[in-house]
């Protein structure tokens, strides 16, 4: 059994699980987060990767979440300047789907909704005439333009459970929840370690299920004990990346027949991010795959609007994640609510049960998750996350200043590396004066002096950890490369064991 009772003590490593964890910790409470697997190993890796309003929401009266979303970006964006930024998106006028005037009556509440100001508002724009509109068929000839942001899902919940980490609070990874029971006015929550078998139990004045997808099965399993009413829906979301599939930087929100959207996104560089469906999951959470009916339905919507079709053929990754909305009864996936739901059983100790909830808002949920519980207020606004203490845009401006500092590294390479560690990118380099310093060379510019940066200080263990989750080089490495990463990350596991 641990020491002495702590706080809180929540389940789920996911944005909302390391949110509230990073919240508590940094109001002096004490925290244990438990993840059965890595950190933003489900749905938090699986997302579109924006913080957005959801323009589209706006079509179910959902003016409260798009309201908090939208005055989110900015809080966002300033917190976290190398893992997120302003893009300009692009919606072409498609005859016979959503009139004009409905389309420019949403852009206009978008961008007065949320109290705008560091991003650009939207503005109309002639297609054939102005060089976003070089890749989209003759037919599209009018189009808006306005602002949401970009963040890498993944970091943005590693950042979380750092910092999170580094205000106090016990991180957890590889470790699942086997039971938990009121023990007085106490939990006692009983783990189990991935790698060794051996249980714990932790005692906890609070208990936080913040189990994403998850949630219902933690209340039907380890939490029995516990009757909840509420329900969750499961929704697929999948997405596909091929290669770049136009010259700028900019991305597309497309329509289709069928009332969804589909996102075109200029990804780690030289790829293009499209998705996503919205399919309900009957399955396990784990089960979910991107299938080839959806990918090839991403293909054809794309190909919809784009003067060279896409196809299958041309895709070089998936992915697919679910999405654990609150049941609120919707006719169908597209239509149920975004918004979260957090539900507290008082008939004991504590439980808090986190329904829903979307990527933009994890910050506003996990301060909300704060005042359920008595803590009233809040601090994590404009405070920022590991490595994003710089101007929201001045990434330019650091990539300069590393590459002045450490000559050998080109300006591909010295974004990346702003891009994913921010100010921290100096802890890793060290006093390195060539790439030899860093040590052996996985490729992609990927160095053993990172591999073990990311084992010490990012909780990463395998190589999937560090190419899909920290990083997205596993675009780039072969499979050689990729199990020559895999095994030097399980011999350090080993080692540090």
């Amino acid at each position: 059994m641990s020491a002495d009772p702590v706080d809180l003590f929540i389940i789920g490593g996911g944005v909302n699980g390391c949110g509230i964890a990073r919240d508590a910790a940094g109001r002096g409470l004490s925290v244990t987060l438990a993840e059965k697997g890595d950190l933003a190993q489900g749905t938090s890796s699986a997302s579109s990767k924006l913080f957005h309003g959801g323009l589209r929401y706006l079509e179910y009266y959902e003016f409260r979440l798009v309201r908090e979303a939208l005055t989110e970006r900015e809080v966002l964006v300033r917190a976290m300047p190398h893992i997120s930024w302003p893009m300009r998106f692009v919606l072409p006028y498609h005859r016979g789907l959503r009139p004009r005037w409905m389309l420019r009556t949403g852009l206009f509440l978008y961008d007065h909704l949320g109290g705008r100001k560091i991003l650009p508002p939207t503005r109309t724009v002639k297609l054939r005439q102005d060089p976003v509109g070089a890749p989209l068929k003759d037919s599209f000839t009018i189009g808006y333009e306005y602002s949401d942001c970009w963040v890498q899902d993944a970091r943005l919940v590693v950042l979380n459970a750092r910092d999170a980490a580094d205000r106090g609070a016990t991180i957890l990874t590889r470790t699942r929840v086997t039971h938990a029971e009121r023990a007085g006015d106490l939990w006692a929550v009983t783990v189990e370690d991935e790698a060794t078998g051996s249980q714990t139990v932790h005692r906890a004045r609070v208990l936080v299920n913040a189990a994403g997808p998850w949630v219902g099965e933690m209340l039907a399993g380890a939490l029995s004990g516990v009757k909840s009413r509420e329900r969750v829906r499961l929704v697929r979301g999948s997405h596909i990346v091929v290669p770049r599939l136009y010259d700028h930087d900019q991305p597309y929100i497309l329509q289709g027949a069928d009332g969804r959207i589909v996102f075109t996104i200029p990804f780690e560089r030289d790829f293009t991010l499209i998705g996503t469906t919205d399919v309900d999951h009957h399955d396990a959470p784990e089960a979910a795959r991107c299938t080839d009916e959806e990918a090839q339905y991403l293909c054809d919507f794309v190909s919809e609007y784009f003067r060279e079709p896409v196809t299958p053929e041309q895709i070089v990754w998936r992915y697919s994640g679910v999405r654990p909305l609150y049941d609120d009864g919707a006719s169908s996936a597209t239509e149920a609510t975004r918004d979260y739901v957090l539900s507290l059983d008082e008939s004991g100790a504590p439980l808090l049960n986190v329904f829903g909830g979307k990527i933009t808002t994890y910050r506003r949920l996990a301060e909300a998750a704060m005042h359920k519980l008595g803590h009233t207020g809040g601090w994590t606004a404009g405070v920022a996350l590991p490595g994003g203490d710089f101007p929201w845009d001045g990434a330019p401006a650091l990539a300069a200043a590393l590459r002045a500092d450490y000559p050998f590294l080109d300006q591909a390479w010295a974004e990346r590396l702003v891009h994913t560690y921010g100010t921290r990118a100096r802890a890793l380099l060290g006093a390195a004066r060539q790439p030899g310093d860093l040590g052996r060379d996985f490729g992609a510019t990927l160095t053993e002096a990172e591999l073990r940066y990311l084992a010490q200080n990012e909780f990463a263990r395998t190589g999937e950890d560090v190419l899909w989750r920290r990083t997205k080089l596993g675009l780039r490495l072969d499979a050689d490369g990729a199990k020559a990463v895999d095994d030097w990350m399980k011999q350090a596991t080993e080692e540090a064991a």
